[in-house]
């Protein structure tokens, strides 16, 4: 099993630890991470769509592009990423008029998008490989009392996506209980995290108060760490955290697996966060 991986933005340059935890759970699993070079932002939904959505479908082309030829499908490790490649891929892979229109565009930079790539969000694979296998690799369960964070991007929309019930999902709780892990239930679970679609870089006091919102809930209800599966729903946890003085550790899905699967919490960027995580 092999995938193209698209880091996108975050994780690289904020949260490293996510991206060495993501290398290391697939490698340990038997699947094959190769590197998109020349990768550039997914591009973001709620920035570039929001003005052209031509100019969005093109450059998100591109990344399919550079995924096409490698001859994989892509693998994120985003909501983000995800959601805006799966949106545009399947436009692309199902609509010719658009494509000839993209395809247009990319002749000027030497491309073209056949239509045939396909988005992938990691959780899905995970949970796709089965409760055997990965338990298969546990060295540490983990006994912890998880708020599970869906986001706003990995199941939405639901009709084309098909991963989950959006409204009752199972799939990232059932995923963390795998570990040991207890996947609690909490108010207003399914609410953003108040950092998407712009309102974090716009309106930075909106943001705060989404998240603090989600933080008591969290809190309220006994919360000992916050499992995400979007390098950016984590940063802003994250950050909100460290200004409000919370201390609800938010652990990235790759990240948890990568301590129950053995790894150094040191690798795994356990650390670098501004509310650190123990086990």
């Amino acid at each position: 099993m092999r995938y193209a991986l698209f880091l996108g933005c975050i994780a690289p340059l904020r949260y490293p630890g996510i991206e060495s935890a993501t290398r290391l759970v697939f490698s340990k699993l038997g699947v094959e991470l190769i590197d998109i070079k020349g990768a550039s932002c997914c591009p973001a939904p709620g920035v570039t769509r929001s003005f052209t959505q031509s100019a969005w479908l093109t450059l998100g082309a591109r990344n399919l592009c550079l995924a096409q030829n490698l001859g994989l499908d892509i693998l994120t490790i985003c909501n983000g990423c995800f959601g805006s490649l799966f949106e545009i891929s399947h436009i692309l892979n199902n609509d010719e008029k658009k494509r000839n229109e993209v395809n247009e565009n990319l002749s000027n930079i030497g491309m073209r998008y056949d239509g045939k790539v396909k988005v992938r969000h990691f959780a899905e694979v995970l949970y796709n490989l089965g409760k055997e296998r990965i338990e298969k690799c546990m060295v540490n369960r983990i006994e912890k009392r998880a708020g599970v964070h869906y986001g706003c991007h990995f199941l939405k929309p639901s009709k084309v996506k098909k991963l989950d019930n959006p409204e009752k999902p199972k799939m990232l709780d059932e995923l963390v209980s795998w570990l040991g892990v207890s996947s609690i239930e909490y108010k207003d679970k399914m609410a953003c995290c108040g950092a998407g679609g712009g309102v974090r870089a716009r309106t930075p006091e909106v943001a705060l108060k989404m998240a603090k919102t989600k933080l008591d809930n969290l809190r309220n209800a006994n919360a000992e760490i916050i499992v995400d599966v979007c390098p950016f729903c984590h940063l802003h946890y994250d950050q909100t955290e460290k200004t409000l003085g919370y201390n609800i550790p938010v652990v990235h899905l790759t990240q948890l697996y990568g301590y129950a699967f053995g790894f150094e919490p040191k690798i795994l960027g356990f650390e670098l966060q501004a509310v650190p995580i123990k086990f």
